[in-house]
């Protein structure tokens, strides 16, 4: 298999995943760092909304953590939500059938917190075969050393580390199309 195979993002291969960005977990992180990931999975909520990718929302017990915040819910309109008590989403019955449904081969992964949620459950996607894509820069811990040592972790299980940008651009692929006119304009 060509190296471009796992490293490039195909539309038609891929599904966005949001983990667990809820309200009162939120609350919880830095504010700054915190807009920044709403921002990034704004964009990309909204990319994969315009190219039909898959979208799947996960929420980790919401009785205790709330929802999702209305911002990235509202972007998310026709995403798929699973509740789930288990870190990992693969945990998930739901989640896993879910994924498999689509038949798709890669998963960008976002949300929070990146140590916990997110790692655990890029390592199973990674057992399960999958090309995962962990968007640095809308990913997040309450720790960076937490954030930074994730991150690390996941890119010794296979995951490949991007950011929004690169995300996006390997997605449209070409300039000048009325996607890319649209899109480009949600990164300047």
């Amino acid at each position: 298999m060509p190296i471009k195979d796992s490293f490039f993002l195909e539309r038609d291969k891929v599904v966005l995943v949001v983990i667990d960005v809820q309200e009162k977990l939120c609350i919880a992180m830095d504010e700054v760092v915190l807009k920044q990931l709403v921002k990034n999975v704004g964009i990309l909520l909204e990319s994969a909304a315009e190219l039909n990718i898959p979208v799947m929302v996960t929420e980790q017990y919401v009785k205790g953590l709330g929802a999702t915040l209305p911002e990235l819910k509202e972007k998310a309109a026709l995403a798929s939500y699973y509740e789930k008590m288990t870190f990992s989403c693969c945990g998930s019955v739901e989640f896993v059938d879910a994924i498999k449904s689509t038949g798709r081969t890669q998963v960008i992964i976002t949300g929070m917190e990146t140590h916990v949620c997110v790692l655990q459950t890029v390592i199973e996607l990674r057992d399960a075969g999958l090309d995962v894509h962990v968007v640095k820069d809308a990913v997040m811990s309450r720790s960076k050393q937490n954030w930074q040592t994730a991150i690390q972790t996941m890119t010794l299980a296979g995951a490949i580390p991007t950011c929004t940008e690169s995300a996006l651009f390997q997605l449209l692929k070409v300039a000048g199309t009325e996607e890319f006119k649209k899109l480009s304009k949600l990164v300047r």
